[in-house]
């Protein structure tokens, strides 16, 4: 599966998200809409709790190159 948003919006929602400028609920559908469209199941992890921070590039590109396991 590949996501629906092109990397530049997946990148802008990211950035949004990292900002932390918006109301919690309106955060919580910012994150909402990202899962959906990113099947990387640490997306949030990687937002919020990589050390050292990724760029809300690194997190969109490490979640595009995320591949399940087939078992």
């Amino acid at each position: 599966m590949t996501s629906h948003m092109p990397r530049e919006e997946l990148i802008s929602l990211v950035s949004r998200i990292m900002s932390g400028g918006d109301p919690e609920e309106v955060g919580e559908q910012l994150m909402v809409r990202l899962a959906r469209n990113l099947i990387d199941p640490q997306v949030s992890d990687y937002i919020f709790y990589s050390a050292p921070p990724l760029s809300a590039e690194e997190v969109v590109d490490k979640a595009l190159a995320y591949r399940p396991i087939a078992l």
